[in-house]
């Protein structure tokens, strides 16, 4: 999937031409990219998706569809679900494992290529262009690249220059849009995965059904994710000893029998969540997802944070492409970080606590998710999206006082 973009000729009482510049350049094809130039493009603006590589290509990521995620898909998506997950077994280090089921269904399980490819072509049919093997180098709002004070210049690897007036990264968790904000991270792990390719009654045995083993190393945990005829197998744990974290998925497949399977692709990926002051903008220039260091802290989804956060950079987007001045940008920039942080932000915040208490006791939660209904209902609910980590917290007084009690304790 490629699309090249044509300049016409025009112009504009500051001496600029007008057709020469986008109103919204987003940089990264993911899903907070592509949400991003969806709801820019949706807006009626002239909107450039660039991509670094060609599409679709593949992502280490876990693939689960929860509600969330998709409940801020374009309207009328249509998700590529390779399975329906009614079942998790949860286990502690390999064991203790029990297995809670559901009548409907919790989340949904993809393949991201697949759905990344067609989260651009619904911004493209939106009506944003896409350019693929489109490496960006860097973003520059002052110097003799940008022409006047609402322009930001796109500056490629082989030295091309693209103009906008308003620019969104969504360029992953090393994101070069991110360092030119000043993003900072509190939090980084490194997530393993390979996939499985299994014979059709190993996949029987698991369709309809994840794992979640709570691992051996403080913060981590594994899982399985069925994806028809293959398997997607993970760890994550805190970034500082990748061989322990190596070993973890080692030992991980073999209790899983797996180990005589050979994957398709083994991969690794380090997930970057942001402090709570870093900045969400600079300028003219937007960041969204894993760019901005948005995801959950404790399960490290990302995906919801992704396409949420991005099809609000894309509303702002627009609101900062149509300011004037400086001033107006600003304050457009500031709407969005507050829209971000009083939506994604507190339930970041519940993460970190939960987080902080998973890793001193990982079998209470444990014991909580495979023995009291409560728990599991709210874990069933989360994942639906009838409600959130944060509104649980909110609503519900024992939780509260429980979190309280390790906060402090």
């Amino acid at each position: 999937m490629s699309s090249e973009y044509q300049a016409q000729d025009g112009g504009s009482a500051d001496g600029v031409d007008d057709t020469a510049v986008w109103d919204v350049v987003v940089v990264g094809a993911g899903p907070a990219g592509a949400s991003a130039a969806y709801a820019a493009a949706s807006a009626g603006r002239r909107v450039l998706l660039l991509e670094k590589a060609e599409l679709p290509r593949y992502k280490t990521c876990g693939g689960g569809i929860i509600g969330p995620s998709r409940d801020a898909l374009p309207p009328g998506f249509e998700l590529p679900l390779r399975d329906r997950v009614h079942a998790v077994t949860f286990s502690l280090n390999g064991r203790l494992s029990r297995t809670r089921r559901s009548r409907q269904m919790l989340f949904g399980l993809i393949n991201r290529p697949e759905f990344d490819a067609r989260l651009v072509e619904a911004a493209v049919d939106a009506g944003a262009q896409l350019r693929t093997g489109a490496s960006v180098s860097r973003v520059e709002q002052h110097g003799t690249s940008v022409p006047d004070r609402r322009t930001v210049a796109v500056v490629l690897n082989d030295g091309e220059t693209i103009l906008a007036r308003a620019v969104v990264g969504a360029d992953g968790s090393a994101s070069r849009i991110g360092a030119h904000v000043g993003v900072k991270m509190a939090q980084v792990d490194l997530g393993l995965e390979a996939e499985i390719p299994v014979p059709a009654e190993v996949a029987e045995d698991w369709a309809g059904r994840v794992l979640i083993d709570w691992g051996p190393l403080p913060g981590s945990y594994g899982w399985v994710f069925p994806k028809g005829d293959t398997l997607t197998v993970g760890v994550i744990s805190a970034r500082g000893d990748g061989a322990a974290t190596k070993r973890y998925l080692e030992d991980f497949v073999g209790r899983l029998g797996l180990a005589g399977f050979e994957p398709s692709i083994s991969s690794g990926h380090l997930t970057r969540c942001r402090a709570d002051d870093s900045p969400l903008s600079r300028g003219r220039v937007l960041v969204c997802g894993d760019a901005a260091g948005l995801l959950e802290p404790w399960t490290r989804e990302g995906i919801s944070f992704a396409l949420r956060s991005g099809r609000l950079a894309g509303e702002w987007a627009v609101r900062i492409a149509e300011a004037h001045d400086a001033v107006d940008a600003r304050r457009q920039a500031l709407n969005y970080a507050f829209a971000v942080k009083a939506g994604l932000g507190v339930e970041m915040g519940v993460g970190r606590r939960m987080l902080s208490i998973f890793e001193k006791r990982p079998g209470l939660l444990h014991a909580a998710l495979t023995t009291l209904p409560p728990a599991w209902n709210a874990f069933a609910k989360i994942t639906r999206g009838s409600s959130s980590l944060a509104e649980f917290v909110r609503t519900h007084p024992l939780a509260r006082r429980a979190l309280e009690s390790f906060d402090r304790g």
